[in-house]
């Protein structure tokens, strides 16, 4: 699930544990509910996750938003509302609405429904884990390079560089290397 999400993004984790038996029904308002959703300013796109095992009746929805501005939008509607009481008579308890922004969104497991964000100090140290090496490198392949840069041109560029490589390459796999961890099976199975 990563993508190129803008600085500001917000991710929504919505967990809906729906009735034996209602789960068409759900999935049918589930869909109806992202249609709308994309008719709104700053929507980047939505996910089902159906339930991981026969046994877990949960789903989880995840919207993602340019803004919190745009999903404080959005949960104000009155088309979110009306949609909202369409689930009321399918659901065994209330949803569960999570928000995810920051270094948490870089911790995203693919292929596996959202789960709880690990404790930050576990987050920072895989962080930490990625940046130390890539820092290194920058400096070994390119320090000399840019050596004679003004100090904010340097930094600029290393940061640059940095964010991206942590993005798009090095946390999502170092979110899987480190998932036994991170999010350790017993976790897990406790949703």
């Amino acid at each position: 699930m990563q993508e190129n999400l803008p600085d500001n993004a917000v991710t929504v984790v919505v967990s809906r544990r729906v009735k034996k038996g209602c789960e068409e029904e759900f999935e049918q308002l589930s869909t109806a509910m992202s249609v709308a959703a994309k008719k709104f300013t700053g929507h980047l796109g939505s996910t089902m996750f159906r339930p991981a095992s026969p046994d877990d009746p949960e789903y989880r929805i995840v919207f993602k938003f340019a803004s919190q501005k745009d999903l404080e939008v959005w949960q104000a509607s009155e088309v979110r509302q009306k949609h909202l009481e369409n689930f009321e008579g399918l659901l065994i308890e209330p949803a569960k609405t999570e928000v995810l922004s920051g270094m948490v969104t870089w911790f995203t497991l693919p292929a596996r429904n959202p789960i709880k964000p690990p404790p930050r100090y576990k987050m920072t140290f895989v962080s930490w884990l990625a940046l130390y090496p890539s820092v290194t490198l920058i400096f070994l392949l390119f320090g000399d390079l840019l050596e004679p840069a003004p100090l904010i041109l340097r930094t600029l560029i290393i940061t640059a560089v940095l964010m991206l490589l942590m993005t798009y390459v090095l946390m999502p796999r170092f979110t899987r290397w480190f998932a036994f961890w991170l999010y350790p099976k017993a976790e897990r199975d406790q949703r």
